[in-house]
């Protein structure tokens, strides 16, 4: 027979503390909440995130409860999970326990052995969790943690909350061991259901207690968890706790109705419709406050951040803590004024997040696709960037290159009839689209077309797409820059003003897909175009090599033998999901590929990306781009470093003689080892082998 443990030396009437105590301080943490969400509403702008249900259902269930992004880093991953996890089926296996013993028992037989082992395992395990997070925080100390008394406190008061429920249950099954008649030693049946409350019930009985001594224990102890449960809920909204309740409710309400690669539109502003600037709390939307409320605290954006990295002002984390900290200091002002309507709001971008902060993003998403909660770091970092530009607080470099953009259609300032002036050294003629139709389009993109430093890869391109037997023609003087990083600066109107001269150009013209080399082209033609309704397949020359050398296009006539690592762009990789097919050309070509520390999703951003190629450096302590050839060359055996961005291959070559590594690495685009690989002997150029 198995004996049922319920209470043991508590007095009649006085465990219904255990309900009023709990009850009562649940009540005071609703009413804490809503008025924190309140402040969300009424302060932040409107932002429609109730469509889609059952996707967002899926999505809390993943992440929320899965929690596989926190499951990415293994230690720090088994440790929250143990206390998540743990804690969830300690407390609803309180309630449990205790419904089943004053109101409905429902817990019977096999389910009540089940029950008990269940919640007997999981509570050692979120005390395992909570040790391992003590360990982490206050022992290994990293960086990226935030240091203060706020989450000793936390620990401290989640363990002893999981501490005396397991205390108090060790002491009901020693009351029922050393009830009269029984043998000494005797193990109660249900102890073998329990193991480590019988382990920890031990002590009492090794120590000798009788039952009376017993009971006082138990009854003490229980009313020192009753007392805690009760702290913790009045406290858990002042702690960075809340992300327990607001982690969950930010991913359901994360945004669903847009891809990765587009970027959350400008808020309207009265009069012109667009580029809404984002310069205090009440610019930003609902959602976006609620993300501040959300943040864990973890600093994993932090951690893989490259402007932070390289020494720049900006942390993922403070920036979105900034904002519920200013919203919690600022809020019911802000609400008692008719929440936000006709009254000023305080300053925010600028007084309490620094303008080079903002300025620092690479907007490489390294930060979101790192987030637990998946807060959108990037849409705010350029809501504030529309603001500062509305204000002209940009830098002189960043400034000129949107003014040579805005009167030529490229960063370089140069006239629109030299775009195609490369196309001179080839000995065959690309296709002018404008004039005659050609089943891909090659949108080449502004660093590919007027960067000297990089027309042979260029050339090289044109020369692989025609050894494939690609049809391929030219935009030539009608193509303008992409916008894809206009837009990320914060000038929305300007990449309107290209995505329109762009589209406009293209409906005049007979194509059945678009191919370019840049990544950024590639996300924000794929991602934010919006085509007036025509639409076209869209893809990156990676793929389309990688189509010609599976079908036969093209047929490697030497295996390279090279030694090779090669740099997921985050435009390419991280924004669109496109990874195997560069490594698969690679592995095509006969070369070793040889895997970054960083790669894929978690591949260190060049620094080029969200404007930074077109902005002061100074203040820098190691750009990323020399860290990350650092990394390559640390590889043991490998000769090049292999891209598949015309930016990368500016930044990393240029890397390579600023980092020293001049003679021990070689960067090159993956069309010059496509070439390398597939040309005939004698023709065409080699360029640089590795060595």
């Amino acid at each position: 027979m198995i004996e049922r443990i319920n209470f043991f030396g508590i007095p009649h009437g006085v465990h219904y503390l255990g309900y009023v105590v709990p009850l009562a301080c649940a009540a005071i943490l609703v009413w804490r909440l809503y008025v924190r969400a309140g402040l969300w509403w009424k302060v932040g702008r409107p932002d429609r995130r109730w469509d889609h249900p059952a996707t967002r259902l899926r999505r809390l269930l993943q992440y929320g409860v899965a929690q596989v992004k926190v499951l990415r880093q293994p230690y720090a991953g088994f440790m929250h999970v143990a206390i998540a996890w743990g804690f969830f089926v300690f407390f609803l296996g309180t309630a449990f326990a205790t419904i089943d013993a004053d109101f409905v028992r429902f817990l019977r037989g096999p389910a009540y052995l089940g029950f008990k082992i269940v919640l007997d395992l999981f509570t050692a395990l979120a005390l395992v969790g909570i040790v391992l997070a003590a360990y982490r925080r206050f022992v290994q100390r990293p960086e990226r943690l935030t240091r203060n008394g706020v989450f000793g406190f936390m620990l401290v008061m989640v363990f002893l909350v999981v501490l005396t429920g397991l205390v108090t249950e060790s002491l009901r099954l020693a009351a029922v061991a050393r009830e009269p008649g029984l043998q000494p030693g005797w193990r109660p049946a249900l102890g073998w259901w329990t193991p480590v409350g019988w382990g920890t019930a031990q002590l009492w009985l090794k120590a000798g207690l009788v039952p009376e001594v017993i009971d006082r224990l138990h009854l003490g102890m229980w009313l020192g968890h009753v007392g805690l449960v009760g702290l913790f809920f009045v406290t858990l909204p002042i702690t960075p706790l809340l992300h327990i309740v607001t982690g969950p409710l930010n991913i359901f309400f994360s945004a669903i109705d847009r891809p990765r690669g587009r970027l959350a539109p400008a808020a309207p502003t009265e009069g012109n419709g667009s580029g809404g600037p984002a310069g205090t709390l009440r610019d930003f939307t609902w959602a976006q406050l609620m993300q501040g409320d959300a943040c864990t605290e973890c600093g994993r954006c932090q951690d893989v951040c490259p402007a932070h990295g390289a020494g720049l002002a900006l942390s993922p984390k403070k920036t979105i803590l900034a904002m519920r900290d200013s919203l919690a200091a600022a809020g019911k002002a802000i609400r008692a004024n008719g929440g936000g309507v006709g009254h000023p709001a305080p300053a925010f971008v600028g007084d309490v997040v620094e303008d080079k902060a903002a300025w620092a993003c690479t907007t490489c998403r390294a930060c979101a696709t790192e987030c637990p909660v998946l807060i959108e770091h990037v849409d705010t970092i350029v809501d504030m960037r529309r603001y500062l530009l509305t204000q002209q607080r940009a830098d002189n470099q960043l400034t000129t290159a949107l003014s040579h953009l805005r009167r030529y259609g490229n960063s370089f300032g140069k006239s629109d009839k030299q775009r195609a002036k490369w196309t001179a050294s080839l000995d065959f003629r690309i296709k002018d689209l404008r004039k005659e139709p050609a089943r891909t389009l090659w949108f080449v993109g502004d660093y590919a077309s007027y960067s000297a430093t990089l027309t042979e890869a260029t050339l090289a391109t044109a020369r692989v797409f025609r050894q494939a037997g690609m049809d391929f023609g030219l935009l030539y003087d009608a193509e303008r820059n992409a916008g894809n990083d206009v837009r990320r600066t914060g000038e929305e109107g300007l990449f309107e003003l290209l995505a329109q001269k762009n589209v406009s150009g293209m409906a005049r013209c007979r194509f059945e897909e678009i191919v370019t080399t840049d990544p950024h082209t590639y996300n924000t033609l794929k991602n934010e175009y919006s085509w007036d309704g025509r639409r076209v397949p869209i893809y990156h020359y990676s793929e389309v090599l990688d189509r010609a050398l599976r079908d036969g296009g093209l047929s490697p006539r030497r295996r390279l033998g090279y030694a090779v690592t090669y740099h997921d762009p985050c435009y390419l990789g991280r924004y669109n999901d496109v990874y195997d097919a560069p490594r698969r050309v690679i592995e095509a070509l006969g070369c070793r590929l040889i895997e970054m520390p960083r790669n894929r999703d978690r591949a260190l951003c060049c620094g080029a990306g969200g404007g930074r190629i077109w902005m002061d450096e100074s203040g820098i302590r190691e750009r990323p781009s020399e860290s990350r050839v650092r990394e390559a060359a640390a590889l043991d055996g490998v000769q090049c470093l292999v891209v598949a961005c015309p930016k990368d291959l500016t930044m990393y070559r240029d890397a390579v003689k600023t980092a020293g590594m001049e003679g021990r690495i070689v960067v090159k685009d993956l069309i010059e080892l496509v070439e390398e690989a597939t040309r005939e002997e004698g023709t065409g150029q080699r360029g640089d082998e590795p060595a």
